[in-house]
């Protein structure tokens, strides 16, 4: 009796613990989760200021260098620092400008944009990845919140059938074995109902840290969920929705472009960059009057590429691998990606059978079994071990439908996230 008074205390404490979290915090429905992960999650407000940044870069690379500005004074005598003294003499002002070869700068722009094209289509990644994990954090805590309420239930069950077999005990028509049985199951439930709070508390921070909350923050889940499970599309045309829709492979279609365009780049690499540049002299009359007239310098200038074969040639032969890489990337991911379509779309129909076969036969028979041996129990026709036994069996029943819909719209998350579209079903 010690356990069960121990059970009936926990019990109370579970309730109040839950009716003071349902007093101070509002019911967090699964659209209201999304929208405070897309609005506050700082994992991927990270991804959308590096995308940000990123989309300045192309301007920048594309622009010419600065031009130079000098100011020179050429050829002034150290021994009275007199500008008129000597006739090559000159105070000298001008400017100079790098210029790539033509091309250069084209090739480094689209470089840029490839790459800041990619990391946009990583923002749209990042953002399908975390409403996947909010949903699968949150239909893990709704399915730990119905596992518990499925075990109180049962707990109070059980009671009822400790206090039958108390009953038939006390005027001789029943064992004590009975009561001892039962007080065990009750025991069996307890130290599932401590794991699967903890397991609740794990799942609870998990999601406070996807919506940017504090991790012990209570979460309430008072709105029942849709228990509709749609047919999926045909699984080819989710391999035609993937490659055409899924960010991770548009990431790497865009690597694969920004390292062709650095091999374009590296090929431009065997020709000169140039230097011109323009200079004003001014010179100031002599000492004895004669007229000095003021010059003109203009400069153009370029390297000179002479060690090709040990470092331009090296070059373009390293972006030609860079491409090459891009390119199994890509079909390495395009295979990744449909092997996950797979494996989700076989799991997500395993669980959507299961569901059905849960709602529709199993747990109704199972409460019709529980209901038949009580009566035939209370008229002796049952024995004790078996009446426990179809409860229980009811409650593993109850609770795997709950894990089996729970799996299965966790499953129908992956999918969309894999595929990188909402539109999946028929």
């Amino acid at each position: 009796m010690d356990l069960l008074r121990r059970w009936a205390q926990l019990t109370i404490l579970i309730a109040i613990f839950s009716n003071a979290q349902a007093e101070n915090s509002d019911a967090l429905s699964l659209q209201t989760a999304l929208d405070l992960a897309l609005r506050n999650n700082p994992s991927l407000a990270e991804i959308r200021a590096r995308s940000e940044a990123m989309a300045y870069i192309p301007s920048q690379v594309a622009t010419l260098p600065d031009p130079v500005i000098s100011f020179n004074a050429l050829n002034l005598p150290t021994d009275s620092f007199d500008v008129g003294q000597e006739n090559m003499t000159q105070l000298q002002a001008g400017f100079s400008q790098q210029i790539p070869f033509p091309g250069k700068l084209a090739l480094r722009e689209q470089t840029a944009t490839h790459e800041a094209q990619a990391a946009a289509h990583t923002v749209v990644e990042a953002r399908w990845l975390l409403l996947r994990d909010v949903k699968q954090a949150w239909w893990s805590l709704l399915y730990l919140d119905h596992a518990l309420k499925i075990m109180a239930a049962n707990q109070r069950l059980l009671q009822q059938f400790v206090d039958i077999a108390q009953s038939k005990y006390q005027v001789g028509q029943g064992l004590q074995q009975d009561v001892l049985l039962a007080q065990l199951e009750l025991s069996k439930l307890l130290d599932n109902t401590l794991s699967l709070q903890a397991a609740r508390d794990s799942v609870r921070a998990r999601l406070n840290s996807l919506i940017d909350r504090s991790s012990d923050q209570p979460i309430v889940l008072t709105v029942m969920p849709d228990e509709h499970l749609p047919t999926l599309k045909k699984e080819a045309e989710l391999f035609a929705f993937a490659n055409g829709h899924r960010a991770l492979l548009a990431v790497k279609r865009e690597s694969v472009k920004a390292a062709k365009s650095q091999r374009d780049l590296a090929e431009k690499d065997f020709y000169p960059d140039f230097n011109v540049g323009a200079f004003y002299s001014v010179r100031d009359d002599m000492p004895n009057g004669q007229e000095r007239a003021d010059l003109l310098s203009v400069r153009l200038s370029m390297n000179v590429p002479i060690f090709t074969d040990h470092k331009q040639q090296k070059a373009v032969d390293q972006r030609n691998k860079e491409v090459l890489q891009q390119k199994f990337s890509l079909r390495d991911a395009t295979n990744r990606v449909h092997s996950e379509i797979s494996t989700a779309y076989s799991q997500y129909q395993k669980s959507r059978q299961q569901v059905l076969l849960f709602k529709t036969g199993i747990i109704p028979q199972a409460r019709q079994t529980v209901a038949s041996m009580l009566a035939g129990y209370q008229v002796d026709k049952v024995d004790f071990l078996n009446l426990v036994r179809s409860q229980i069996t009811l409650y593993n029943y109850e609770t795997q439908y709950w894990k089996a819909l729970t799996e299965a719209q966790q499953v129908l998350a992956q999918l969309i996230a894999v595929v990188g579209k909402e539109e999946i079903y028929e």
